[in-house]
């Protein structure tokens, strides 16, 4: 574990490397507790760089056994090995040299889960960021970018599989029942994408035809026994590779591609060159153990990784302060195949959601910074929603801007100029600009200014002059480190919704730049007159979500219920609804916390039936549509002196409402939409029962009984359905007999499959109300719950700590101080789990006082640790700064 230096690495202080590794050779020597690593690197000095200049190498805790240079072993004063660093002073005179280095590694040992070390008995590697560093002194950053050679040798018995990347070269016997295998990648790569994989796994093997008529061999390598389940995950990767041929040109460019499954691991995924490396729940699936949800996200994850062979591989990053690059521009394809392979709408509001979930609070709170950092003191807490998700976004306002055609050019411009290279985002925006004839200076911002920009828009109309008036103001709000901001150049789609529900022409606007149906808003203020509008409309704005802003409308209720069944964009449609479901919820939660019922009006609680039963809609939108803001959305828009409780007893009270209004009319499509049996995870069938299990949960509440929910549970043949009912019955009716039969019965069908469990303790864990931290004290006791495996603390810890409101933030403080001891534990073992875990703290100065003090002691406790990691101690300071 590296503990905290306090170093800061600034964006400007960046220089190039005074030495390349163009070839590396690596042999690894296999063995749980001793592995020998050999590095032979050819080592060039770089144009400008004095001869004299001593190499410096990065470490991690590594052990030296020999060191040599061309050949000869290095001098004893010649050079200063230490488990951080390899420093060589007498670098010879020459232009090249060849370097070997051997180290010592104990695979066994490896509880951080980076560098090389095992998983389930499997050697397995994962060196994003720094993680090589791990394995061999190198310079190990991105811009160093090297082929190379990998030799393996294992117990065959023990380790029949050895993989690396690239292409397979050579394999054979050696004595002792050891054997050994050769990759060779012939495409330059910097340290973060080497892999390598030994063990004894079963395969799915396949093959792909490329466009240009190639045999791509595919495998997806997983634990014996679970073969079935990851035939999912092959198809979902052969979607991908055709996808990627025919929306981007981009076309797979190895012999072989494998995919390997692994039960440790601290991220997703990861996309080493033709050897991707994956947490086994984004891989394993089948109806009996997967929901919906499970499936659709291995096809975007499976997608996400493979896309990263063209965007952060083929052209990767310059520094790590690029990491949106690649992160950014490869979320915004995976968006866009995942909006192919199922419902664009559906897709589009989900990431909507799900970026005003995490990106928003992010860019809110202490730890806010700009999708391109220009400071950090620990990487691997850069890998946030911002550098993800709102990189996307902005992708996906150049988009806008740009248009289709000419945002292919800017991409294939991207491809060609820059293959090979390690570049920054400049480089990537100068591409859009030449190939949209475009100036993108303004918009730049996007990616060096941090912070959600709010805009306000107001309209009025005059039927006399037979004008419309759109008046629109940006502010960006100050965030650490940055109080005055730029304006923005931000790119709205909108609409003019006519009376008759559709969509109005005008004869000319004046007082902003308008390209078909975006509005570009670059100045502080715009007063926009809309000409030869006849009747008054009603302002459809942000359409699609065009820009990730926090939008604020003069609008009438009237006029939100008119966009909720005319708007002819789907997301502003689910909009409005929201924003009025939205609205009368942060009232009802002021009403809550001063004591009075919550009450809601008859037209919104009646609203959701209709919708349920619109066949015109997709049942997936249905779905969405009805389901109201979650508890910390709710906090969110409240913004500050927020208390759980409260808004937790008017969200139950508005579905109460909900479910009185319209029991009959949603009990009929619930019945109409019965599983026939057939399981389909595509995008209509799990539609259908992402509708039917909204609707579980508003009937049971209706009925107030968990008898539906028991039926459901017992009756499921998909996992979907059954964990659904097992939710619904549990939350609902916590303490009845119902509930543990069903909790009982769930842990005996599936004890054995850990992946599953996490389901189990999860539903545990978000159970609302008094006695959570409690329960998940008691839930940390159970076999099936480790500290050392990364899914189950997030599942149990995890799921507590952003699952459960109330429980979190029980006003005892004992959610807090639960967090923080299990953060502790966590750091003792995997520094990069605990900082994220803490990340959960982000938000603690929005609570109201009493609260705000008990998570500030919680988070002060873990400051005071000695010797706490780089990764912990950087949220942690930053959190409380």
């Amino acid at each position: 574990m590296r503990t905290d230096t306090g170093q800061v690495f600034r964006l400007e202080e960046y220089k190039p490397s005074a030495y390349r590794i163009p070839r590396l050779e690596l042999d690894f020597r296999l063995d749980a507790q001793e592995t020998l690593v050999t590095a032979r690197m050819q080592v060039e000095r770089a144009e400008g760089t004095d001869v004299g200049t001593p190499l410096v190498l990065d470490g991690d805790g590594l052990s030296l056994v020999g060191l040599a240079v061309n050949g000869e072993p290095a001098g004893e004063n010649g050079f200063e090995a230490l488990p951080d660093q390899l420093t060589l002073r007498d670098v010879p005179a020459g232009d090249h040299f060849e370097l070997e280095i051997v180290t010592r590694i104990n695979p066994s040992a490896n509880k951080a889960l980076m560098g090389l070390y095992v998983s389930s008995g499997v050697f397995c590697t994962q060196c994003e960021a720094e993680g090589f560093r791990r394995i061999t002194y190198f310079l190990d950053r991105p811009d160093v970018l090297s082929t190379y050679r990998v030799r393996m040798e294992a117990d065959r018995a023990t380790a029949p599989l050895l993989l690396s990347n690239g292409n397979p070269v050579e394999n054979g016997d050696l004595d002792g029942g050891r054997h050994y295998a050769i990759w060779d990648d012939p495409h330059p790569k910097p340290s973060y994408l080497f892999a390598l994989v030994a063990g004894n796994l079963g395969v799915v093997s396949d093959h792909f035809i490329t466009a240009s008529g190639r045999k791509v061999a595919l495998g997806v390598y997983v634990e014996h026994g679970k073969e079935a389940r990851a035939t999912y995950a092959m198809d979902a990767l052969k979607r991908s590779m055709r996808w990627d041929e025919e929306r981007f040109g981009r076309e797979y460019d190895l012999d072989v591609f494998n995919i390997v499954a692994v039960s440790d691991f601290n991220m997703g995924a990861m996309e080493n060159k033709g050897l991707n490396i994956f947490n086994d729940k984004y891989v394993l699936a089948d109806p009996e153990t997967a929901t919906d949800m499970d499936f659709a996200n291995i096809e975007a994850i499976i997608a996400h990784e493979y896309f990263h062979n063209w965007t952060g591989n083929r052209i990767t990053c310059r520094d790590w302060f690029q990491l949106c690059l690649k992160e950014g521009l490869t979320v915004y394809r995976d968006h866009e195949f995942s909006a192919d392979m199922r419902s664009r709408a559906v897709r589009r509001i989900s990431e909507v959601r799900t970026l005003r979930a995490h990106q928003f609070p992010e860019d809110q709170g202490p730890l806010a910074h700009p999708v391109r950092p220009r400071r950090y003191r620990e990487i691997n807490n850069f890998y946030t929603a911002t550098v993800y998700e709102k990189g996307s976004e902005v992708v996906r306002m150049i988009h806008t801007i740009l248009g289709e055609e000419d945002f292919r050019k800017g991409m294939d411009l991207y491809f060609d100029r820059h293959d090979g290279q390690a570049v920054t985002i400049e480089d990537l925006i100068a591409c859009f600009e030449e190939a949209g004839r475009v100036d993108l200076t303004q918009f730049a911002l996007w990616y060096h200014q941090a912070g959600t920009p709010n805009v306000i828009a107001s309209t009025s109309y005059d039927e006399q002059a037979k004008s419309f008036t759109l008046e629109l103001e940006q502010s960006v709000p100050p965030t650490p480190s940055e109080a005055r901001k730029k304006a923005m150049h931000i790119p709205l789609k909108f609409g003019l919704v006519g009376p008759n529900g559709e969509d109005m022409d005008w004869a000319s606007a004046d007082g902003a730049e308008i390209s078909g149906d975006v509005i570009h808003l670059r100045e502080r203020r715009h007063t926009i007159s809309f000409k030869g509008i006849g009747q008054r409309p009603v302002l459809s704005l942000n359409r699609g979500f065009s820009a990730p802003v926090v939008l604020s409308e003069q609008v009438s209720s009237a006029d939100r219920y008119f966009l909720a069944q005319h708007d002819s964009d789907a997301f502003n449609r689910w909009q409005a609804l929201n924003s009025l479901a939205n609205e009368a919820l942060i009232e009802a939660a002021n009403q809550a916390r001063n004591g009075t019922v919550p009450g809601f009006d008859d037209e919104l609680v009646s609203f959701p039936a209709g919708i349920a039963g619109d066949e015109t809609l997709e049942p997936a939108y249905r779905a969405l549509a009805i389901t109201p803001p979650a508890e910390a959305d709710i906090a969110r828009e409240i913004g500050g002196n927020v208390d759980p409780d409260a808004i937790h007893r008017a969200r139950e009270a508005y579905l109460d409402a909900v479910a009185r209004s319209g029991a009959t009319q949603m009990a009929s499509v619930y019945d109409a939409l019965a599983d026939d049996g057939t399981f389909n995870p595509d995008a209509g069938h799990a539609g259908k029962r992402a509708l039917r299990n909204v609707l579980l949960g508003l009937l049971m509440r209706a009925e107030g009984s968990p008898e539906r929910g028991v039926v459901q549970y017992r009756s499921a043949t998909n996992m979907t359905e059954r964990l659904a009912a097992l939710m619904e019955v549990t939350h609902r009716f916590a303490n009845s007999p119902e509930a543990s039969e069903l909790l009982a019965d769930f842990e005996g069908r599936y004890s054995d499959n850990p992946l599953v469990m996490d389901k189990w303790l999860t539903t545990q864990a978000t159970i609302p109300g008094d006695g959570a931290a409690a329960r998940v004290r008691e839930l940390m006791k159970h076999s099936s719950f480790s500290l050392s495996n990364p899914n189950r603390v997030r599942a149990l810890i995890g799921g507590f700590a952003s699952g459960n409101q109330t429980g979190f933030h029980a006003a005892d403080g004992t959610g807090y101080q639960l967090l923080a001891e299990t953060i502790l534990a966590v750091e003792e073992l995997n520094p990069q789990v605990a900082a994220r875990l803490a990340v959960t703290f982000r938000s603690w100065r929005s609570l109201e006082p009493h609260r705000q003090k008990l998570a500030r002691e919680a988070l002060a406790t873990i400051a005071k640790a000695e010797n706490l990691s780089r990764d912990l101690r950087d949220i942690v300071d930053r959190t409380l700064a």
